[in-house]
Formats: structure tokens, sequence, C-alpha cells
């Protein structure tokens, strides 16, 4: 209830010694595999064209561990009390960001405040993110900035306001940051000399668009291999049919089953 209240009137709460030490440990050593995979699969160029900062996406495809993070007691109370227990995985995202020495950080849209959701709907909630410190978060190592209060405003904040009234996030590793998805906020600048590494998971209505089609990139044999929740927040129980015969199948083997909000 708490927790709630908070979402509602701040836009934001955060819940520290989630994810354990052994855990953030695995996890450090996987973003930095992941990371390579990554840069194999897609190329330097098209990575760097692409504008972001050790941002890295469709981890799920490149390790079995970040399976986990949508198995944590935590997030699913979180998605349950919020989106609803139909919500499904609209991304989650692992960042590696670089550190910078003064002056020199590129502005990309990582560190430009925005809002991971730009949709308010006269109140209406419809995505909430989940946000892991994997490393401690500082003001030197580009500790997340929020601007409390500013989510479900139509009105667009000015890049001054944001700047003279967001704070920032300052917490030990294995915090989780909860936000509503309106809410503006931006990547800190790194210049602590060394990478500063979180997660990021945001969850929507399940009648929401992905931003990546994980049931279809990862495949059927992987996602049925999973836990029954997981293969719902993977979006297994969302999917569209493709031809009639997908279409008239019964209850139990229908691709967008019923009762998904």
């Amino acid at each position: 209830d708490l927790l709630k209240e908070a979402i509602q009137f701040q836009g934001a709460a955060l819940i520290k010694n989630v994810l354990s030490v052994e855990l953030l440990d695995e996890c450090r050593k996987k973003l930095y595999e992941v990371q390579q995979n990554i840069l194999l699969e897609v190329g330097l160029e098209r990575l760097q064209r692409a504008g972001e900062l050790g941002v890295l996406r469709l981890m799920l495809k490149h390790s079995d561990f970040f399976y986990k993070l949508l198995e944590i007691p935590e997030v699913l109370a979180v998605v349950d009390a919020t989106v609803s227990p139909s919500a499904t995985l609209h991304l989650q995202n692992g960042f590696i960001l670089p550190s910078f020495s003064e002056g020199n950080v590129p502005s990309v849209f990582q560190n430009k405040f925005h809002m991971d959701f730009p949709r308010v709907m006269n109140g209406y909630l419809a995505s909430i993110n989940t946000f892991f410190a994997i490393d401690d978060f500082t003001i030197n190592n580009g500790g997340t900035l929020i601007a409390l209060a500013t989510h479900q405003c139509d009105a667009v904040p000015s890049k001054e306001y944001l700047e003279m009234t967001s704070k920032s996030i300052e917490c030990p590793a294995g915090s989780m940051l909860v936000f509503d998805s309106t809410l503006w906020h931006a990547a800190g600048f790194n210049v602590s000399g060394k990478d500063r590494l979180a997660i990021n998971q945001q969850f929507t209505r399940s009648f929401f668009k992905q931003q990546i089609d994980y049931a279809r990139a990862l495949g059927s044999e992987v996602v049925q291999a999973q836990l029954p929740r997981t293969q719902q927040l993977l979006g297994w129980y969302t999917r569209v049919v493709t031809n009639l015969d997908e279409y008239y199948q019964p209850a139990d083997k229908r691709l967008y089953r019923a009762g998904q909000g």
C-alpha cells in the first residue's frame, strides 16, 4: 500500500536489498558476456550509429540468467499491484554505462530527460519500471536522475525545471527503483572512472505492443521451457493469430487467451 501511494503521488519508490550479493556478482559477469555477444551479432558500426551508451537489448537471447529477474517475488508483486497480473514485459535492457572525463560526456537520449512511456491517459497507469542498481548508484557514476511528481502530466516540463527539481538516486547495489513510466528521468553523467551497471525492466498492460516481440525472438521451445508466469510476461498469451486455423482453436490452445486485461 505504501509503495502504491508513493507511485501515485511521487511517481517513484526505492526498495533496497532486493538482489543478493551472489546474484549481483553473477549479473555483472553476465552483463559483460552479453555485451560481447551483442557486439559480435550487431557489429560496432551499427551500435555506434544508434547513439546509445552501453545499452544491452534482448539479453534473454544471449543468457538464460536474465530470466531470474522475471521471477523475483518483489518484481512480480510490483507488477501485480500496478499494471495487473496479466501485464507483459515491454523491455528488459542492461546498461554498462561507460565513464568519461568531466565535460566530455556525450549528449544522447539516455542522459536527456524523457518518459519511458510517453502516453498520458488521464491518470491511467499503463506502464511501470523496475530499475535495478547492479553497482552502487552515486552522483559521480551516473545514478539515475528523477524529477518526482512529474508523472501523469499532460504538460511537458521545461528543461530548466527538470534540472532544478531532479534528484540523483543514490543507493546501494541490489536496490530496485520502481517508477511510473511516465515519470521524467534521465541517466546521470558517469565521471567515476569505471563502468556503472544497471538493468531496467518495463512492464505494460498486455494490450500494448512490446518493444521487442519476445515470444517470436526467443522461439516457442525456449519460451515454453519457462515458468507459466514468465511465459505470460514474455507475451506468450497475447500473440496475434496469422490465419483462421490459429483463430479457431480451443481456449487452452489460443495464441491470444481470454482474461488478458
